[in-house]
């Protein structure tokens, strides 16, 4: 499975506009591209930054929906008011202790790495920190996006509300510097989200 990821940094005042038009105009599009297996929105309201991800049954059902996405992409890029910023993944990871309810948020953590040392970091992430992060306080699923060109990645750990994300926070960032420090991964940057759309049919791959 494959993922597109477009980072918007919006307008705070166009936030809601545009969840509205990914949700209304933009779902019902996609949908209807070959290969196009559901998209999520996570919004961060204090910053501005909201990430669309759209999730593919294969790298070239991807590829050939690039030229049919470019349009509505910038679409919702003029409507958030920012510029678009995008990124395709490989989902070497999806865990799912339940699916995600209202009011759902996530953590996100991206990191960089040496790309002969993905798998290793891959099989990490699969053996040993899932079951690290199923401890922390109102876990509901995990994902682990990767670059293999760049050795880049993404992991997003999404949580039932900002309660729970939010007291957890000092455990989650212990687990993160460990789990950094065992795979040889430099974390490079991280938010926290309010999940604003979720729509991925993405199966468990753990």
């Amino acid at each position: 499975m494959y993922a597109r990821s477009t980072t918007i940094q919006a307008r705070l005042s166009a936030i809601d506009a545009g969840i509205a038009h990914v949700r209304d105009d933009v779902m019902p599009v996609l949908a209807d591209i070959t290969g196009c297996v559901g998209l999520s929105l996570l919004v961060d309201r204090q910053l501005g930054r909201c990430i669309a991800t759209s999730a593919w049954e294969s790298e070239e059902a991807m590829r050939a929906s690039a030229e049919r996405v470019r349009p509505i992409r910038d679409r919702v890029a003029e409507i958030f008011g920012g510029g678009a910023q995008v990124e395709e993944w490989e989902i070497a990871v999806l865990h799912r202790d339940h699916r995600s309810r209202q009011g759902a948020c996530v953590r996100a953590a991206w990191v960089k790495t040496d790309p002969e040392r993905l798998d290793a970091a891959i099989e990490a992430y699969r053996s040993q920190f899932l079951s690290e992060m199923e401890t922390l306080e109102g876990f509901c699923s995990a994902s682990l996006m990767v670059n293999r060109a760049s050795g880049r990645a993404v992991s997003c750990v999404t949580y039932d509300g900002a309660e729970s994300m939010i007291r957890n926070r000092d455990q989650a960032a212990s687990l993160r510097a460990d789990a950094s420090r065992r795979s040889g991964a430099d974390v490079i940057d991280g938010g926290e989200f309010e999940l604003a759309l979720a729509h991925l049919r993405v199966p468990e791959s753990v």
